[in-house]
């Protein structure tokens, strides 16, 4: 059994955990160090971030960042997901990006970006699952934590309430 919370600051600890594991992995963000909680909060939206439970810990996480400070693009943003990597495959992925992109459109997104590694297999079948489209292939856009050129696809989703 798995439930959705709001994300709270105090989460942060299990979050950050959670993002480092990936970081370690290489294969889901170019960052090279976890951020701090105030540089985190201050890159992503206050809106439409949660937490999931399993198992009674928090087991995965997903946040929206602006994609331009432009007003004309107040309804655009950049997905942020992640999951304990044992509780790959139970389908708590599909979940939460479920949940995230219903909430979003209560909330007047109306466009989802993701740019995910051409390697990370489960996050590309995890976005087409989920309805997102291919618009997108940036070639050796920039090296992981191990030095190692990546290839990003791009997915986007369209709201039609909003």
């Amino acid at each position: 059994m798995s439930s959705i919370f709001e994300m709270k600051n105090s989460d942060w600890g299990r979050v950050s955990e959670i993002y480092s594991e990936a970081l370690a992995e290489g294969k889901s963000t170019f960052n090279k160090v976890c951020p701090t909680f105030e540089e985190w909060n201050a890159s992503h939206l206050k809106k439409c971030r949660f937490v999931m439970e399993a198992d009674g810990e928090i087991c995965g996480w997903c946040a929206l960042s602006p994609v331009s400070s432009r007003e004309a693009y107040k309804g655009v943003a950049e997905i942020s997901i992640y999951i304990d990597k044992k509780f790959h495959g139970k389908g708590l992925g599909t979940k939460l990006l479920t949940h995230l992109c219903e909430s979003s459109e209560k909330e007047g997104i109306w466009s989802l970006y993701a740019a995910v590694f051409e390697v990370n297999e489960a996050s590309l079948v995890l976005h087409r699952k989920c309805g997102f489209r291919e618009v997108g292939y940036r070639e050796k856009i920039a090296r992981d934590i191990f030095g190692n050129w990546q290839n990003t696809i791009i997915f986007e989703k369209r709201s039609r309430a909003v």
